[in-house]
């Protein structure tokens, strides 16, 4: 089944940035929608930003259009969200998610749909 695994996070003031990665493995379908989301103690889980990796279409939340871009290296089959202007708010576990083709639009960022996990990364942002 598809492995996946998170890195970058980490502490950081207010107006700075961090890259985060997620690298797969064992995957199965010739494309996959990749979505990142975040959760604080006490909140729903929120997906963030999603890449379609057969065709490299994105989504984004509101909340970080214009400061986060997820984007994917093919050869390393590994998918990033370089994360600028960083807001004490988006402090919180990070999650990459992966679910299949045919599960759905690629607007839909719900965690039930999704199939395949990895560990977190914690960010950390302070004002």
């Amino acid at each position: 089944q598809v492995q996946l695994v998170e890195s970058g996070g980490g502490s950081v003031q207010a107006g700075g940035s961090l890259r985060l990665s997620c690298a797969a493995s064992g995957y199965t379908y010739w494309a996959y929608f990749v979505t990142w989301f975040r959760q604080v103690p006490g909140k729903e889980r929120e997906g963030v930003a999603t890449i379609y990796t057969g065709s490299g279409s994105t989504f984004y939340a509101d909340s970080v259009k214009g400061r986060f871009t997820i984007s994917q290296d093919q050869p390393k089959s590994t998918v990033y969200l370089q994360m600028n202007s960083l807001k004490p708010e988006d402090t919180g576990m990070y999650y990459c998610a992966a679910r299949g083709p045919g599960t759905g639009p690629l607007v839909t960022m719900t965690a039930p749909v999704y199939k395949y996990w990895g560990q977190g990364t914690q960010v950390t942002v302070s004002s």
